[in-house]
């Protein structure tokens, strides 16, 4: 994988999750509402270890993908596993379903939560993100093997 695979993924990664913080709505409905003022310190951590990323070698890309994938576990149990199961731990169902009803969805089951669009964009830039990061090996120039 190519540094600039690596960035461009991440940069999309970061620009895409930015939105949460200043919100976008698509005619009636969000595409994500914004949440500043309760997230802002989720924007800063993947900034700063896709920073960290870039100016230190293993111990950043380790960092990040850490990050990444916690961000996912937490996502997964989140949205993903109501879907599946019906119920979770993060909240009860009536008021996720409530709480997303306004935004851009796919797919709308009554009684079930599925996860809007935005999430479901998201994720799936996480799991990319993860899988770049992991496969990203630093390449070696004439000037670093002599």
């Amino acid at each position: 994988m190519r540094k600039t695979h690596l960035i461009i993924v991440n940069i999309v990664l970061l620009l895409w999750y930015f939105l949460s913080m200043i919100g976008l709505k698509i005619g009636d409905k969000y595409l994500v509402t914004g949440a500043f003022e309760e997230e802002w310190v989720f924007m800063l951590i993947p900034t700063i270890t896709f920073v960290l990323m870039l100016v230190t070698k293993n111990v950043g890309r380790n960092i990040h993908l850490i990050w990444l994938a916690g961000w996912f576990v937490t996502q997964f149990l989140s949205h993903e596993w109501y879907t599946l199961f019906g119920r979770g731990f993060m909240g009860e169902m009536d008021k996720k379903i409530a709480y997303f009803s306004e935004c851009i969805q796919l797919i709308n089951m009554d009684g079930r939560y599925v996860p809007d669009v935005y999430h479901i964009v998201l994720h799936i830039l996480i799991i990319v993100a993860f899988v770049v990061t992991l496969l990203y090996r630093e390449e070696k120039t004439l000037v670093d093997e002599v």
